[in-house]
């Protein structure tokens, strides 16, 4: 591993000195760096890499992280599914929007669709006006555009824009014009009685994938050719001259704008090529194999790549109705939300993990396992009627035991029972910080002196002690003085934390049947930062 640049590795470095704690942000400037830095000494133990650096500074780094493949952004053809229609023969990625607004697993399934395959369906939206906004604030942010922050797509007596008729509309990307284009688009249909008027998607990135493999100067024409986009109408004048196909700098697709509606006059010295090539992509984006067509019917939306996917409707008669109300919005909200709903995913499976493995140990003296007690007191709260963030806090409260004052997983509580406190009330708040707020890390931080204050303010609740924790108080520092209670007692968390300390005592019950943890994942999901 030492051979590993040094000031990559130290630029690196994850250790609070270098980093926000809170925020991963660096605290230094490159430049702040030594000139003739180098790493003085490292060794590799406990998972981890260990580097002395010249300048005296430590750092250490997670042998996983320093192996980890370089990654992109989820943009380019890199991370993508490319597709024919052939590969939905089965059907569309989709699924029932109050499934998606309900389970995190769903939401996320319908964003990975969207962000692989360029598209997804939501079936069962709410046919009411402005619902679409709604789909779009689900995941991130309306883009607001000079055609406002939604519009209509129904035929209009005097349109700025073709989609507004009952016309066939060839495949095309939206808003080429603009720099930057929405990313995303969405259609919810209120209405589709029409005869006619049916969906349809083109993969841009297999149109350009198979224009590279059929004709390669072509692809390339596309790549370095600014093409002059231009929209105008009576309040408006835009202008973005782009390639209709973009790469990044390793040559991979990342964009494709495309609509001939929207193409100005080219000048210059390529235009005969350009044209060959632009003529070969548009035949690509027309075969029948690349052309998935589908129905839109009310409560449906669509959400799809715009910068990818070219879409595309049929003429319709105007013997019915059809109306779908539109926005735009953004990729990188659609990532985002995707990332954070895959790291609280991740949180869950790890807090699951501990349950099962080490919450299977015994706890502490006692005739109950740390699983089944933490599970008894969540259980307890339930039945009180408390509010969530209790619920998680008592369901948490000892996930302390399970780590180091470092956050290394070891069965830590061992050591309160040897007479050593391991302070777990704090380690597993500040453990659970990482996901959770102040109202449910607090009264994990709380819990042993409100044990400590109890016993100091509540006649006869020292007695009411299991052995083992009337042994656990002595180690703890035993019951509060009357200064300490008092000062307790002002603590903003301190009436939470003594309700979870209550849910803590009874949870000691052999063969008692509790919820088991997936039963908790949803609320804890909710309560997630």
């Amino acid at each position: 591993m030492t051979e590993l640049p040094p000031y990559w590795l130290r630029d690196n470095c994850p250790c609070a000195d270098c980093r926000d704690p809170r925020n991963g942000q660096k605290l230094f400037q490159i430049d702040d760096l030594p000139p003739d830095l180098a790493i003085a000494a490292s060794t590799e133990t406990d998972g981890h890499l260990e580097v002395l650096w010249s300048d005296g500074h430590r750092s250490r780094y997670p042998l996983a992280w320093l192996a980890e493949p370089a990654g992109g952004d989820g943009r380019t053809e890199q991370d993508k599914r490319l597709w024919t229609a052939a590969d939905f023969a089965r059907g569309i990625p989709e699924a029932d929007w109050g499934a998606y607004l309900t389970d995190p697993a769903e939401q996320a399934a319908v964003l990975a669709a969207v962000r692989h395959s360029g598209f997804a369906v939501l079936r069962g939206v709410p046919t009411v006006e402005r619902q679409v906004l709604r789909v779009a604030e689900s995941f991130g942010y309306v883009r607001v555009t000079n055609y406002g922050e939604l519009f209509d797509v129904r035929v209009e007596p005097d349109p700025n824009n073709l989609a507004f008729t009952n016309r066939t509309i060839a495949p095309h990307t939206d808003n080429p014009y603009r720099d930057p284009v929405p990313t995303l688009q969405l259609l919810h249909c209120l209405e589709n009685s029409a005869t006619g008027g049916d969906s349809g998607l083109v993969d841009g990135f297999q149109a350009a994938a198979i224009l590279r493999d059929e004709a390669p100067e072509d692809f390339a024409t596309l790549t370095r050719t600014p093409v002059p986009f231009v929209f105008r109408d009576r309040r408006t004048e835009l202008r973005a001259d782009r390639p209709l196909i973009d790469v990044d700098p390793l040559g991979r697709i990342r964009e494709v704008r495309f609509n001939n509606r929207s193409i100005g006059t080219l000048r210059g010295d390529d235009r005969e090529s350009f044209y060959a090539a632009y003529r070969r992509f548009a035949a690509i984006t027309l075969r029948p194999e690349l052309q998935l067509t589908f129905r839109l019917g009310p409560g449906d939306c669509l959400v799809f790549d715009n910068t990818r996917l070219l879409h595309a409707r049929t003429a319709f008669q105007q013997d019915g109705h059809r109306h779908l109300q539109g926005c735009y919005a953004d990729l990188d909200s659609l990532h985002s939300t995707l990332a954070v709903l895959h790291r609280r995913t991740a949180a869950l499976d790890e807090l699951a993990g501990l349950f099962a493995r080490e919450g299977a140990g015994e706890y502490l003296g006692e005739a109950v396992t740390m699983a089944e007690h933490m599970l008894q007191a969540a259980a307890a709260a339930e039945a009180a009627g408390a509010p969530g963030h209790l619920v998680a806090a008592a369901l948490l409260h000892d996930v302390g035991h399970f780590f180091d004052e470092h956050g290394h997983g070891t069965l830590h509580g061992r050591d309160l029972m040897e007479g050593q406190d391991n302070r777990h009330s704090h380690t597993g708040a500040d453990r659970l910080a990482a996901w959770f707020g102040p109202e449910v890390t607090e009264p994990v931080r709380l819990h042993v002196a409100a044990k400590r204050y109890l016993c100091a303010v509540e006649p006869g609740y020292r007695a009411r002690l299991s052995e083992a924790s009337e042994y656990t108080l002595t180690v703890q520092g035993g019951p509060m003085d009357a200064d300490e209670a008092a000062a307790f007692a002002e603590l903003p968390g301190a009436v939470d934390a003594v309700a979870v300390r209550r849910w803590d005592e009874q949870a000691k019950e052999p063969g008692l049947r509790t919820p088991d943890f997936e039963h908790y994942r949803p609320l804890l999901a909710s309560l997630m930062r």
